[in-house]
């Protein structure tokens, strides 16, 4: 396809679009299947056909407004309907709920309406999620339509290897995989070493607890995903790519085998894009979910074949990666931001954010808050702003107690910080980290204690057992804490806690477990008085922990 093909289907899509009195879109990412979205989009289906009504009803992608699903958004009125029930489908077919005050069907609820100025969006600055709601993912046409694949066609028409570098260099992008290191100084490293072959693997491993930005983006926007890639693959001069994805998000494994075909279809993939002589190629490979293959020595092994376990660096990826060649590897965030960089220009995307941290971040907010979902925010922006405005507060009212930024890697943020910032330095200097972008809200009802063991035991059970400090480290760790939780440590334990943990961040083969020990040293800075209260008082202020529990650690509950 060229540039005039290209503008053309872009253009039969919208007339397509426009032809249709009205179109009905149901949001078909995994959290609304789980409430029930696909009963709800039948019911849709039958009550149109029933009527004889001129309605298109399409699949669409997640809102983001994970806590009222399933959503269902009426265009070209942009109304937006939450927690739809299949008796209530009926209702928005026939134009009768936008005016419902009271149940109407049997047994039935009113219809809810979300206003259009909720803060919940009003709020955030989409550029990764700036299709999310808008788009169908199962149709390239739709991707097209929304403005998809102008960027990779202007790299290739417009612009050499180097200026794209330097465009992404220019836009301050950081990885949004955790590390935070600058885009395109990793694009410029790979770029400028000689090689026969070069790749570019895409990282959808994401693993954290409580974390689905990754997962919601491959699920919903495929093609943004692969149009970054092959940006990249451009830019580094690499003619193959991966997708590296756990097994666990199936729909975001189905979804994107589907775009690659239909962008291979298209010609935006394969031999002679865009009628050039760049020629990229992307596969999908599927991991077992283990959360070390995030690391990117770990994941390069898995890819191969191989067991999913780090090694030592140097060399780096970027001088000696898949089968010993230079490989560019980005996490599905950090690739989603790259068309909207190429489309609008990188100054436009640096005067996002702050002066260090440059653009939008997808959260994940989760844990002991009203509204549950993404947001996409700038940095720069406050905890409080993202936790009482956009997030509506702690609910049953609740009194605020932390918040875990940065998984099971991250720490817990206490309440005299929630004027700060959100960007990688401030983050770091209270001892956390952004992440890929988890963000789990806690009340007063949440023990730290339990919380800091809860992560612990994640990382024992997804430690490699490559290295004696993660391997055995890990166990240990998550002994004293558990002895701590049931009441049978004393202060001896508790020292010997805060010198394991600093031996594991010091000695670990890989940041699996140098971060490990990042929960239980963020709550023994800002909480260490609940530590001394299930030490000393044998009391857990939450009165979560059971402390009069007194049986011995064993080896089966958790430890593999």
């Amino acid at each position: 396809m060229n540039s005039d093909e290209l503008q053309s289907s872009a253009a039969e899509e919208l007339r397509l679009c426009a032809s249709v009195p009205r179109r009905v879109q149901v949001c078909d990412d995994t959290g609304c299947r789980a409430t029930g979205s696909q009963l709800v989009r039948q019911s849709l289906e039958d009550a149109a056909k029933a009527r004889g009504a001129n309605v298109r009803i399409e699949g669409t992608s997640c809102c983001g407004f994970c806590a009222r699903g399933p959503i269902i958004i009426s265009r070209p009125d942009d109304t937006i309907f939450a927690e739809v029930t299949v008796e209530q489908a009926p209702l928005i077919i026939g134009g009768e709920a936008p005016v419902a005050t009271e149940a109407t069907v049997s047994g039935s609820r009113p219809v809810t309406i979300l206003p259009a100025d909720l803060p919940f969006f009003a709020r955030q600055t989409r550029i990764i999620m700036a299709n999310a709601g808008e788009i169908d993912p199962q149709r390239i046409e739709s991707y097209v339509a929304a403005g998809g694949y102008r960027a990779l066609e202007r790299a290739l028409h417009e612009m050499t290897p180097q200026q794209v570098v330097d465009a992404i260099a220019q836009s301050g992008l950081r990885g949004r995989g955790g590390a935070g290191f600058p885009t395109g100084v990793k694009w410029g490293l790979v770029a400028r070493t000689d090689s026969d072959q070069k790749f570019v693997v895409c990282n959808g491993d994401e693993g954290d607890p409580g974390a689905f930005m990754n997962r919601a983006v491959m699920e919903g926007d495929p093609h943004l995903v692969l149009e970054g890639m092959a940006i990249a693959g451009y830019a580094v001069g690499a003619s193959q790519g991966y997708v590296y994805v756990r097994g666990e998000y199936p729909i975001a494994v189905e979804r994107l085998r589907k775009a690659i075909h239909q962008a291979e279809r298209q010609g935006f993939l394969g031999s002679r894009v865009f009628d050039t002589s760049f020629q990229f190629r992307i596969d999908i490979r599927i991991g077992a979910g283990a959360f070390v293959c995030g690391e990117e020595t770990a994941l390069i092994a898995s890819i191969q074949g191989g067991r999913g376990a780090p090694h030592p660096r140097p060399p780096y990826p970027a001088q000696s990666g898949l089968w010993g060649k230079p490989t560019l590897i980005n996490n599905v965030e950090t690739l989603a931001a790259v068309s909207a960089i190429i489309d609008h220009g990188p100054e436009w995307y640096a005067r996002l954010g702050t002066e260090k941290s440059k653009g939008t971040k997808v959260f994940a907010l989760a844990g002991k808050i009203t509204n549950t979902g993404l947001v996409e925010v700038p940095f720069g922006i406050t905890l409080r702003e993202v936790i009482y405005e956009i997030g509506g507060g702690i609910p049953d009212g609740h009194a605020f107690k932390a918040v875990q930024t940065g998984g099971p890697s991250g720490g817990c943020i206490p309440e005299q910080f929630l004027d700060m910032p959100i960007d990688y330095d401030s983050l770091a200097r209270v001892g956390s980290i952004i992440g890929s972008g988890g963000m789990i809200v806690m009340d007063e009802t949440s023990c730290m204690v339990d919380v800091a063991r809860f992560y612990m035991d994640f990382c024992m059970s997804e430690s490699c057992g490559k290295c004696i400090p993660c391997r055995a480290g890990t166990v240990q760790a998550y002994r004293i804490l558990d002895r701590i939780s049931r009441g049978n440590a004393n202060l001896d334990d508790l020292a010997r806690l805060e010198s394991l943990c600093e031996y594991m961040q010091k000695a670990s083969l890989c940041g699996l477990g140098q971060t490990a020990p990042n929960s239980v040293v963020s709550t023994l800075r800002y909480f260490r008085d609940e530590y001394l209260s299930h030490i000393v008082e044998h009391v857990c202020p939450a009165g979560v922990c059971d402390l009069s529990q007194t049986r011995p650690f064993m080896r089966s509950e958790g430890v593999s």
